[in-house]
């Protein structure tokens, strides 16, 4: 299956705690981290709920 891989750029300090969990099951921890995750309907949804924190790259 096709994978994204997704940077997080904005710290997620004064940020709700779902957000923050969201990131934390994206694979993201610190700022400039960047994992690579498979594409799913699941995934998607994360990173569309937390997408003014991280990018995708390519």
């Amino acid at each position: 299956m096709a994978t994204i891989k997704i940077k997080q750029v904005k710290s997620k300090i004064g940020y709700p705690v779902d957000q923050k969990r969201t990131l934390r099951s994206l694979g993201l921890n610190k700022i400039s981290q960047v994992v690579e995750v498979e594409d799913t309907p699941s995934i998607r949804g994360m990173i569309q709920k937390v997408h003014h924190l991280v990018e995708v790259v390519k």
